[in-house]
């Protein structure tokens, strides 16, 4: 049997075999967990946007262009310098929390691409924080109105990475730092307020003091007054014969003489 009738057969096969080797990393692509892709199509449909590819193995044209992104939810850290609505300047150390919409990579590629961490989500976080503490003194950025202004920013960062495909997931401010003459100048007023109030505190508990104090005296006059009013002559000597009488139950020996005391009251003679 003549093998070089099959001498071309396999050729080709070798060089399918080689090229289909060559090109088995554009054709088929792993997917792993915590990951999501999308296909551009090269010669036909460009950016397939709604398809988003979860995590497996699959197949695709050589020529197709594969984007993989990954959704782990990520940290990024800023540390930025801001004005104050009087022009101060002020350093801001922000951390956020984010990660892209699962279902939503097609759109998140084509408008900001797999650099979108630089072009979207940075700027964003910047933008938010330089407009919010730019409606606020740096005395209510860093005493009084801290809490507000963190929370005006979360709101509006989240707001803006939402529209764009990203979701906010924390945003904290982890400091917030003024010039020292500033800082110690506020720090000083923040004070004197303290000691302000303390004071008035002291005073308004006096005044309440004396005013229970006056109060008491009032209702004590008014009450001796009327208890003076109410003991006439008859009144006493009642009360002086009932309490003479008690006396007389009492084991002790003694002799009443009824009517011998002044004004007529029993008068005891012995008490042994």
């Amino acid at each position: 049997m003549d093998n070089r009738k099959f001498l071309p057969i396999i050729i080709i096969i070798v060089i399918a075999a080689v090229v289909l080797i060559g090109l088995s990393s554009s054709i088929f692509y792993t997917i792993d967990a915590g990951e999501r892709a999308v296909i551009f199509y090269k010669f036909g449909g460009g950016l397939d946007k709604e398809n988003v590819h979860t995590p497996g193995f699959g197949m695709k044209a050589p020529w197709n262009n594969l984007h993989v992104y990954e959704v782990r939810e990520k940290s990024i850290e800023e540390k930025m310098d801001v004005l104050d609505k009087n022009g101060l300047s002020i350093n801001v150390d922000v951390t956020l929390r984010f990660h892209p919409i699962y279902d939503q990579i097609g759109h998140l590629h084509e408008n900001f691409g797999v650099s979108y961490i630089n072009t979207l989500v940075i700027p964003e976080v910047r933008s938010a924080v330089r407009q919010v503490m730019g409606r606020f003194s740096a005395e209510e950025i860093y005493s009084t109105k801290r809490g507000e202004v963190e929370s005006m920013i979360k709101t509006e960062t989240e707001k803006s990475l939402n529209e764009n495909n990203c979701e906010m997931r924390a945003l904290l401010i982890r400091s917030i730092n003024l010039p020292e003459q500033i800082r110690l100048a506020i720090e000083n007023k923040l004070k004197q307020e303290q000691e302000a109030l303390a004071y008035q505190f002291r005073l308004d508990k006096e005044k309440s003091e004396a005013e229970r104090k006056r109060i008491a005296a009032e209702g004590e006059a008014v009450a001796n007054k009327i208890i003076n009013n109410s003991l006439t002559p008859e009144l006493l000597k009642m009360r002086g014969i009932e309490a003479t009488l008690e006396l007389a139950k009492s084991p002790n020996s003694k002799v009443v003489v009824v009517g011998s005391g002044k004004d007529g009251m029993p008068l005891i003679l012995g008490n042994n």
